[in-house]
């Protein structure tokens, strides 16, 4: 038996242990998420030894890797066969700590998601370890999923409230080379129009960004087609672009470096600017928008609701409060029930998406 065979035994053991103390668990990796979600109740349960690849086939573009994997040695991993991670995973601690089961239970990605795909898009398959102390395979090669549900996605941005990720089998995709990036001036309006208009036509697009009057386009392809593309959008090349665009995804970028609550806005990608005072940075099209401001949770939602969006108090503010847009009625049973059939004792991160759950 391997060692990480034994961690994860071990992991199920305290789980066992919890459900027969009455006792909840919080799931913890190398803890550089701990900003997102509300303050769950429980002891510390940690996963980070639970690591390593386990398997790796790039002609079939594949890789399994355990939740306590360093996501920075799997990108590199990838890198060394031409490949990459086509949600561009945000790294919001250092570099080296974050980890693939963090980064898939918050449902992270970063600026080519709209482009390329989401983290829960490429999620094939996942090993878990239940509320109910069960080990369990879904996805990928093993067993269908049951009950009409893609399990193995229910749990990308579930926070761990349904089951200790264990293992990952995620689909990879050949690393995309050259990439340039087109800037533009003009306001949020403006900006928001030319993403859509953009969106609809044969463009290498891999990202975009409007903040402080500033338009960022990236493009991603061959040679020829970005030499196409720049002519057809316009705008002036910026030089050494990608620390841009690392600043963007990992939250470096000045937008994000000061203490004031950051909220994250869903809304539809064409929607004009939402009328709330503060700071904003528009990106994935116009469908994410985040916004600086100190104004109450409750106000703001309202206004987000009226232009169908939905507001997540992603960094700061009240954590002890609702940190997540409340869901209706009918989505909120939806929710427990799946958190009775996988956590009935509700021990898994108690309180770190729902103040009842």
């Amino acid at each position: 038996m391997s060692a990480n065979a034994d961690v994860g035994f071990v992991l199920q053991e305290k789980v066992l242990d919890a459900i027969a103390q009455h006792i909840p668990v919080q799931i913890v990796g190398r803890n550089t998420k701990a900003f997102y979600g509300r303050t769950p109740l429980g002891e510390h349960l940690s996963v980070a030894g639970h690591c390593g690849v386990v398997s790796y086939e790039p002609t079939e573009l594949v890789i399994t890797a355990r939740a306590g994997s360093s996501l920075a040695e799997i990108e590199a991993l990838l890198a060394e066969r031409g490949q990459m991670l086509p949600f561009e995973p945000p790294y919001f601690g250092i570099h080296a700590e974050d980890t693939l089961g963090g980064t898939i239970a918050c449902g992270f990605s970063g600026p080519r998601r709209p482009y390329a795909s989401s983290a829960r898009d490429v999620v094939l398959g996942v090993k878990i370890l239940t509320g109910k102390g069960e080990i369990l395979r879904f996805g990928g090669q093993v067993m269908k999923n049951v009950a009409g549900f893609d399990v193995s996605r229910l749990m990308v941005g579930a926070l761990g409230t349904l089951g200790i990720l264990l293992e990952i089998s995620l689909k990879v995709l050949p690393k995309a080379e050259p990439e340039k990036t087109q800037v533009f001036s003009c306001d949020a309006q403006e900006a928001i129009r030319r993403m859509n208009v953009w969106a609809g036509q044969s463009l290498p697009l891999s990202a975009v960004m409007f903040v402080d009057g500033q338009l960022y386009v990236r493009l991603s392809g061959s040679h020829v087609g970005l030499v196409e593309a720049r002519k057809k959008l316009g705008g002036e090349t910026m030089a050494g672009s990608d620390s841009l665009w690392a600043s963007a995804r990992d939250h470096k970028h000045g937008f994000f470096r000061d203490d004031m609550p950051l909220w994250r806005i869903s809304a539809p990608p064409a929607a004009p600017p939402i009328d709330l005072p503060g700071s904003w940075l528009i990106e994935w099209g116009g469908a994410q928008r985040w916004l600086k401001t100190p104004m109450a949770g409750d106000a703001l939602r309202e206004v987000v609701a009226a232009a169908k969006g939905h507001a997540t108090l992603f960094r700061g503010g009240d954590r002890q409060g609702e940190v997540f847009h409340p869901l209706s009625p009918a989505l909120m049973a939806l929710h427990q029930r799946l958190k009775a059939e996988f956590d009935p004792h509700g021990i898994l991160n108690r309180g770190r998406m729902y103040a009842n759950w």
